[in-house]
């Protein structure tokens, strides 16, 4: 962890919030594209040698990565706005470095269409947040059955296939990673893939959308069951991304928090389903509409208990956001983590602000306390970054949060559109002392 912080200070400079609580939120905001469609839809792109123009584009360090990996790799890459062009006409290399795949770990999400449309490829074993094992083994198991061979050494996988054949495959969990790099992968391979078990994400169906609108032939994506037909001769195309329902998500629960009104536009509410029912349990007021929510917080709020699966149930990237409203509940309220084991390395940094959270397990108790109060504290990971922003929006008093690189990775501009409702938010730089 040291030394990826102070790398991030070497490169990129250390910046932290300083957070005033207690104002309420009001005004509307609109919501950015969704990085964990995006960043495949980039990926995408690789699969044909025409122009792809993808749009609702979020300027964050994990899809400037991902630009980066890409320019790599040889294809041409420019911004236009939030709109980016993305040209993959010849490739000078076939494989995905180190020193970036180590910062971003969806970056193995080239590997699929690199080995598709040209037969081999070798990528970096990914990095990312430390929030617990998420091994790529369901993504290269697939890949093997689609007929390539696989081999690992010097921390590099690498994959290699004249032809890839359609084939039947079952994952041993719906994971959405490895569901978009095998829906990739088979849209080169000779015949017919099913994919049983497959991960019902929105960013799943963006993605078959894209390729849809590329002419690849993919059916039954957001159910258990897709089936690709290749070889697909794709061709260039132009799309907007969906919006970001994880940020959309963090916003309602920072209305909530902090209190007041906030009209959230670009936001499918379909995408959040059961994370929208769980507000109105605890007693947040969420109206829907076609493209937006409203969400007033304020008042009492009740305890609920919740667990975390994939779409649709509860998103683990809301469970740091929503602990931290469960601690400003009444009673005691328990969250299950389901999908990642580490989720709950952020709590200290929670309990330093006044909550009274423990741990037993994959279970966090969480007792309402009524009350937070501001603290200095360091962002862990990403989601557990702005879960902590939002304990400072409803913090008594100041709260300076560290390593926010973390945040930027997967929200853009958030104290811009957090300032831009009335919270008292800023990033600054960090002057550290010399170590004598």
């Amino acid at each position: 962890m040291w030394a990826s912080r102070w790398y991030h200070r070497l490169i990129m400079g250390e910046n932290k919030f300083v957070i005033v609580g207690g104002n309420p939120l009001r005004g509307e905001v609109r919501v950015g594209g969704a990085k964990n469609s995006v960043l495949k839809l980039m990926a995408a792109s690789l699969l044909t040698p025409e122009e792809c123009l993808i749009h609702n584009v979020p300027r964050i360090t994990d899809v400037k990565i991902m630009v980066e990996v890409l320019r790599r790799l040889g294809a041409g890459v420019t911004w236009e706005g939030s709109s980016l062009r993305v040209c993959a006409g010849e490739f000078t290399s076939r494989e995905a470095p180190y020193q970036l795949v180590r910062r971003m770990r969806a970056s193995i999400i080239v590997l699929g269409p690199l080995v598709a449309r040209w037969g081999e490829a070798s990528v970096a074993i990914p990095g990312g947040c430390n929030i617990g094992s998420r091994k790529i083994d369901m993504h290269l198991k697939g890949l093997a059955e689609l007929g390539a061979e696989i081999s690992t050494e010097h921390g590099y996988v690498h994959a290699r296939a004249a032809r890839l054949k359609g084939t039947h495959i079952v994952l041993d969990f719906p994971s959405v990673g490895a569901t978009e790099n095998l829906i990739m992968a088979a849209v080169g391979a000779e015949g017919r893939t099913v994919i049983e078990n497959a991960a019902r994400e929105p960013e799943i169906q963006d993605l078959a959308a894209f390729l849809a609108s590329m002419g690849a032939e993919v059916e039954g994506a957001g159910t258990p069951v897709i089936t690709v037909t290749g070889p697909c001769d794709l061709k260039g195309t132009e799309h907007t991304a969906i919006g970001d329902r994880i940020e959309a998500g963090t916003l309602a629960v920072a209305a909530a928090v902090a209190g007041g009104e906030v009209a959230l536009a670009g936001v499918d509410p379909r995408h959040l389903g059961l994370p929208l029912e769980k507000l109105r349990e605890v007693g947040v007021e969420v109206e829907e509409a076609e493209g937006r929510l409203l969400v007033r917080g304020g008042g009492e709020y009740r305890s609920v208990d919740l667990a975390t699966l994939p779409f649709p149930g509860f998103p683990t990237d809301l469970q740091p956001q929503i602990m931290v409203l469960l601690s400003l509940a009444g009673g005691t309220s328990v969250i299950t983590e389901n999908v990642f084991e580490s989720r709950f390395m952020f709590v200290d940094e929670l309990n330093r602000m006044g909550c009274d959270i423990s741990i037993e397990g994959h279970h966090a108790i969480v007792r309402g306390v009524g009350a937070l109060s501001g603290a200095e504290v360091c962002a862990p990971d990403l989601r557990a970054g702005a879960a902590l922003v939002l304990a400072g929006l409803a913090a008594e008093g100041e709260t300076h949060l560290l390593d926010v690189y973390h945040v930027d990775r997967g929200y853009e501009n958030l104290e811009a559109k957090l300032s831009s409702l009335g919270a008292d938010i800023t990033r600054v730089g960090v002057e550290e002392e010399p170590i004598l």
